[in-house]
Order: structure tokens, then C-alpha cells, then sequence
């Protein structure tokens, strides 16, 4: 799985960066056939608590899947949408079975 993490407008350092890519290669356990991963991490200027935003896009065969979530820090937001993408690979895993 190719793993992409872009930050908007500012320099993500290195902790960051590893610690988006451990939480993401963790969804490679419950859906195998990844193909891509990309982490769109951008500072938004309309609310100041919760100002930071992670996006993932994870790329399939046949589906494409998005998460945003928007916290106090990317860590944060990234857990968050990282489970929500865990949720829908499992969802999708569970309909293709019922389909076999």
C-alpha cells in the first residue's frame, strides 16, 4: 500500500508524518487489496478549537473511500477518520461476503 500525506500550507514534521502512517497501515489488517492512501492535513481559519483537518482517501478495486474530521490536533482527527474508514472497509468486506 502506497501511503501519500500532503500537508496544506505548512510543514508536517516527521512524528507526525510516521504516526498518520502507522494509524493508516493498521487498516491494511481488516482490507488487503489497499491500493493507495492519501492524507490531506490543513489548518482551517474559521474555527480556532477545533481548527485542525485530516482527510483520507483510500483507493480500492471498484471503490473509493473518504473520511474528514476536523479536532484540536491532527492526531486526533486522524484517529477519527481513521476509524471511520475502518468502519466502511468493514462494511464493504461484509457485503461482499454476503454477495459469495
Amino acid at each position: 500500500m502506497e501511503i501519500k500525506v500532503h500537508s496544506i500550507h505548512f510543514d508536517a514534521d516527521h512524528k507526525l508524518i510516521n504516526f498518520i502512517e502507522s494509524r493508516v497501515k493498521k487498516l491494511d489488517l481488516y482490507c488487503s487489496d489497499i491500493i493507495s492512501t492519501e492524507v490531506y492535513l490543513r489548518l482551517d481559519k474559521n474555527n480556532d478549537e477545533g481548527n485542525k483537518v485530516a482527510e483520507i482517501r483510500l483507493n480500492t478495486p471498484g471503490k473509493e473511500m473518504f473520511a474528514k474530521k476536523q479536532c484540536k490536533s491532527f492526531e486526533e482527527a486522524t484517529d477519527l477518520a481513521a476509524e471511520a474508514l475502518r468502519r466502511q472497509v468493514r462494511r464493504k468486506k461484509g457485503k461482499l461476503q454476503q454477495v459469495y
